[in-house]
Formats: C-alpha cells, structure tokens, sequence
C-alpha cells in the first residue's frame, strides 16, 4: 500500500471514464431515445472537496450525452472528453493543456477501452466491479463499485496521501483549517 500511496501523493490531475465508473455503468433510453444516468452524490462531494486541495478533475467517455455535460459543469470540471473511442490522444490533449506529465496524472477506468491510458498514467486505478483483465494492470482497486462510491475512493486516496484528507474533513467540522 505505500507504493500506491506515494503515487498517490504526486498526483495534480485525476481524469475519470463515465459510465461503470461515475455511474453504475447502466444505460437507461427511454421510448423517445432519452438517456438518463445515476450519479452518486458522494463521489460528487469527493470531486469537490479534491478540486480544492488544487487537484484537477476531467474525464474521458466514449458516449456522448447532455447528461454527462450538466453534470461535470455542476462539480466545476472542465475538461470533458465525450466521444472517445480512443482515450489515449484526449488523456494526452488534457495532460499538456494543464501541463502535467503523465506521472502526475491519475486515471480510472474500468473496461478494456481504457487501458491505453491506465497503462500511461502514473497511478492506475479501477473499480471493484471492473473487467479482470483491467483489475491485473491496474495499480489499485477501489473498495467500492462503479457509481457507487468508487471516484470518493480515489479522491479520498489521494487526499489522504497528500496530507490533506482530514484538513477537507475539518472544514464540515467546524474546525479551523
């Protein structure tokens, strides 16, 4: 675990896939064709509170949706990747965007679409329910499933290897940070 924690603590940018990792990877289309996803509420407020320890947050997805731009403007990221069948050029595009070498860069994935960049990045990390071939190269695996809890995992993962978990947590606290 030290290993995964001082990878953890040189990250300054995490980049998250969609769907099975943000959401349950479920896609529900309605009659009309209307797509709708289930974000968990608590990985947002992970995203959150990274974002202000100065991490910065994207993500890549092979669909599109409307759904997907709402929801990353309402946590503050900016860079969002919709459309990416192949994930590598758009993890490169955003790596030099922010100017971050790929070995400050984090990356969650959970399928084997996403393994040209977990293989690229300086920590690789999956979800519980992920593929196996994804789980065998993959630094860490999150305790919690895709959309459930998965993305706090690693911002908390992050945090707390960077010394500044208990610092977020203090703010609802109450307490002088």
């Amino acid at each position: 675990m030290k290993d995964i924690h001082d990878k953890a603590a040189r990250i300054r940018l995490l980049v998250f896939d969609v769907d099975g990792v943000l959401t349950d990877g479920r896609l529900i289309v309605d009659d009309n064709g209307m797509e709708y996803k289930a974000f968990f509420s608590k990985d947002g407020l992970g995203i959150k509170m990274l974002q202000k320890t100065g991490v910065n947050v994207a993500v890549i997805t092979a669909r599109t949706s409307n759904v997907v731009i709402h929801r990353m403007e309402s946590l503050g990221i900016k860079h969002i990747y919709q459309g990416q069948q192949e994930k590598l050029p758009a993890f490169e595009h955003v790596l030099q965007a922010e100017g971050i070498p790929a070995e400050q860069a984090a990356y969650v994935g959970d399928d084997v679409i996403d393994l040209p960049v977990l293989l690229r990045c300086g920590l690789a990390v999956t979800v519980a329910d992920a593929h196996s071939l994804v789980k065998q190269h993959c630094h860490w695996v999150t305790p919690h499933a895709g959309g459930r809890g998965a993305a706090r995992d690693v911002c908390e993962l992050i945090m707390k290897a960077q010394g500044k978990l208990q610092q977020q947590f203090a703010y609802y606290l109450g307490e002088p940070g």
